[in-house]
């Protein structure tokens, strides 16, 4: 137990708690792994108000202390809740924190985070009673903590032994703001104010100071720890990230299997396996139709996104191309919101097309499993993609991706190759809207006629791992590596689960096997009277047919 190596991430958003992008399932999810693979993780966070409203009877409190901002002490509470054997603290502060939504008002914000940053340090140790061997830090909202835990704490002889991970979910996000303010907020030593350092073209840049004062900067995928040292996708920080590559590296996102699996989701209109699918996403297609307006048309090829409608994701392409894809048979499905601009555009086209086309400009989770379950072609045409979601989610549930090239989209979506049959998807490499197009009804094209080839590509991505555990495993290796401490092996815990998997698939079995005989009691004992010696190998063959389907 000792020898545990001991974690804390520090984040503006965590799932199930508060989320607004992708970082959010990240911290929800990774440290749960974690402690099942023996490390000791937890995750603090501020308190927002849905939060405090939400987990009332739930949160403990732990204390208070005042936090230093300049030239004022402010009120910094600290909460505790433990969730799937997960500690989660959290820092309230109602001035700061007592809002509806996340993120309020881009300079306020950096208010908010330097005072967030400023408080978890001031918490850490002592008085949370929990003193992090590694101290991971997600986005520019804790980008300065790196630089604080030297400036403040190591300088004085307090959390010396503390190492720091920086994770980068967007560079395009980097928490910029004036010297001069910021320099006040963080009480920052001269010294520190430095080109090399913080400073970028003449402000203070929080990602910059994550990336230089970390001992270790990972990225959510291993293609985009390459691209974003290039100056198309360096955002700025190319140059800095290409001095330091010796200690950036990429570690793919998992999904939250839990939420995510067409086994067990409750928000589908009908469960499937990857054995059952055929029947389980046509009524889920149809369900959807009937749902959305659309004509309810099963050789119809439906094509889906569930996205931010913003220029990264791709918008331009997909309007560019979207009439020809409607032209060419296909429907299509929109689901999300973001810049005003897509929002009005999608609309008009979608009450133009009418039985063929609807744009949900709203996010509904439950609409959002439903599509997943329901669509033939999951498109992700992004302009570029740290890592990337909603294809693993897609491929879970039997929806074949179409993807650009980049980022994790590159590293998860492996194109289909009919010389050899291999792949899970299909993707195209340059940002162009006609290469997007041709792709798009390539994969419509066997969908339409090519049966087994596109049942092949359906089942190859819906028996894909995309779980936490690998990625999980590759984060511990990585702080046992920074901090010296080798790993606990947790060899029973997954032969235990898998176990617990098989006896409630034998559980289920069984169950199904004993309502077969109850129907058929009278047969079954004529049968006996007449050809008894048979009846053991109809036991053997029963069992046969258990095991096929176990298998």
């Amino acid at each position: 137990m000792e020898n545990k190596i001991k974690v804390l991430m520090a984040t503006s958003e965590c799932s199930p708690f508060v989320k607004v992008g992708g970082l959010a399932d990240v911290v929800g999810a990774l440290p749960v792994e974690l402690n099942k693979q023996g490390l000791d993780a937890r995750v603090i966070l501020p308190l927002y108000r849905k939060v405090k409203i939400k987990y009332a009877d739930s949160l403990n409190f732990m204390g208070w202390k005042m936090v230093h901002m300049g030239w004022r002490s402010l009120y910094a509470g600290l909460f505790s809740l433990e969730m799937n054997g997960t500690m989660f603290y959290f820092v309230d502060n109602e001035y700061y924190f007592n809002f509806d939504q996340i993120y309020v008002e881009y300079v306020f914000d950096i208010e908010r985070y330097c005072f967030f940053q400023r408080a978890v340090l001031d918490f850490m140790g002592d008085f949370m009673d929990f003193e992090p061997n590694v101290l991971h830090c997600h986005d520019w909202q804790t980008g300065m903590m790196p630089m604080l835990l030297d400036a403040h704490f190591k300088k004085n002889g307090y959390h010396t032994d503390v190492q720091t991970v920086y994770t980068i979910h967007n560079l395009k996000y980097q928490g910029v703001h004036s010297i001069d303010v910021v320099k006040e907020m963080l009480d920052l030593p001269g010294e520190y104010l430095r080109d090399d350092f913080c400073i970028q073209d003449q402000a203070i840049n929080m990602l910059k100071a994550g990336i230089v004062f970390s001992n270790s900067v990972t990225t959510v995928s291993p293609t985009y720890a390459y691209e974003i040292m290039t100056d198309y996708y360096g955002e700025g920080l190319n140059y800095t990230l290409q001095k330091y590559a010796y200690k950036v590296s990429g570690i793919l996102n998992g999904m939250n299997d839990l939420e995510y699996n067409p086994k067990n989701d409750d928000k589908i209109p009908m469960k499937y396996t990857v054995k059952s699918y055929e029947k389980g996403k046509a009524a889920c297609k149809k369900s959807l139709q009937e749902q959305l307006g659309l004509d309810v048309n099963p050789g119809a090829p439906l094509c889906a996104m569930i996205s931010r409608l913003v220029d990264q994701k791709g918008l331009d392409l997909l309007l560019y191309v979207i009439e020809e894809m409607l032209y060419d048979g296909m429907q299509i499905v929109i689901l999300g919101t973001g810049d005003p601009y897509y929002e009005r555009a999608l609309a008009d086209i979608a009450s133009n097309h009418r039985g063929a086309m609807c744009a949900c400009i709203d996010f509904d989770s439950g609409l959002a499993h439903t599509i997943y379950a329901g669509s033939d072609i999951f498109l992700m045409p992004s302009i570029f993609e740290p890592c990337g979601l909603s294809q693993l989610v897609a491929m879970a549930y039997g929806s074949v991706p179409v993807v650009r090239e980049t980022g994790g989209l590159k590293d998860t979506v492996t194109p289909y190759n009919e010389y050899t049959g291999e792949g899970n998807g299909f993707s195209f490499a340059n940002i162009n809207a006609h290469e997007f197009l041709f792709v798009t009804k390539y994969a419509a094209d066997l969908y339409r006629n090519q049966k087994d080839v596109w049942k092949k590509i359906i089942e190859t991505g819906m028996k894909g791992d995309y779980s936490w555990k690998k990625s999980a495993g590759e984060y511990a290796g990585l702080f046992s590596l920074i901090t010296g401490i080798p790993l606990e092996t947790v060899k029973e815990e997954p032969a235990e689960e898998k176990k617990e998997e098989e006896k409630a698939e034998e559980k289920l079995q069984e169950s199904k096997d004993a309502d077969v005989k109850e129907e058929a009691k009278p047969a079954v004992k004529k049968a006996a009277k007449t050809a008894k010696p048979k009846a053991s190998s109809a036991k053997k063959t029963t069992a046969k047919k258990v095991k096929k389907k176990e298998d």
